[in-house]
């Protein structure tokens, strides 16, 4: 079953019809923006960015970054495994393109070629001013569990790390290690910023990766409580 929605045309048929279901999703949520004005700093320097989303909320993240010519143009870093394959195909069909590796320390994507060139890819991109979306926890967990990896590339690259939490109600959860959010159609929604942060020469990229993980959920679970509270308002 398993190399049935693997094959090549299974892969890009659902492809198509994810992005399809995202395109009408985008088109009707009905979205709520908390510290947004941190995230105008960002988007509209002249400078590479690092954002990050937990992997749960991956079909929602697009909507965090408008693409435009004000703003860098974003890449998604995306593992290279059969499950990111179809994440790939559907980020690029609603436009974003995707960078294939890990968002493990430098250490261990080192360990194999893969990884290494990803890592290599991020800081020549984010160097050269472009954005790079990245999931902390991806791309097998633990859930909402950053590892140190986002940390480095921003202490080598000096790019500047935006958090968004992001969350949909109504909606659909995969019974996945992240528990993904699909968004229905017409659902709320709501996403919030915290940052900009940096990563110095001297700061520990383990407690910074503890740091902007503790923060990332907070964001996170405070998009849950604007969502949750719109039914009770």
């Amino acid at each position: 079953m398993k190399q049935f929605f693997r094959s090549e045309l299974v892969l890009q048929a659902l492809a198509n019809i994810f992005s399809a279901w995202l395109r009408l999703c985008y088109a009707t949520l009905r979205w709520t923006s908390d510290g947004e004005d941190r995230a105008r700093q960002v988007w509209s320097g002249d400078k590479g960015a690092i954002l990050c989303v937990w992997h749960s909320s991956i079909p929602l993240a697009p909507q965090c970054w408008p693409q435009g010519p004000d703003k860098q143009d974003m890449r998604v870093l995306i593992s290279r495994s059969a499950d990111g394959e179809f994440i790939a195909r559907t980020m690029q069909m609603i436009g974003f393109p995707s960078i294939r590796g890990s968002s493990k320390k430098a250490s261990d994507v080192s360990k194999n070629k893969h990884g290494e060139q990803a890592f290599r890819d991020m800081i020549k991109w984010v160097k050269g001013g472009g954005g790079i979306a990245i999931t902390p926890d991806g791309p097998r967990g633990p859930a909402q569990v950053m590892q140190p990896g986002t940390p480095s590339l921003a202490r080598i690259t000096g790019a500047p790390v935006i958090l968004c939490g992001m969350a949909s109600k109504p909606c659909l959860r995969i019974d996945s290690w992240d528990k993904t959010v699909i968004p229905l159609p017409f659902a709320r929604a709501a996403m919030v910023w915290d940052g900009p942060f940096h990563a110095g020469r001297d700061d520990d990229l383990e407690a910074l990766a503890l740091d902007w993980a503790a923060r990332l959920t907070a964001a996170t679970e405070r998009a849950q409580s604007i969502v949750d509270g719109a039914d009770r308002g």
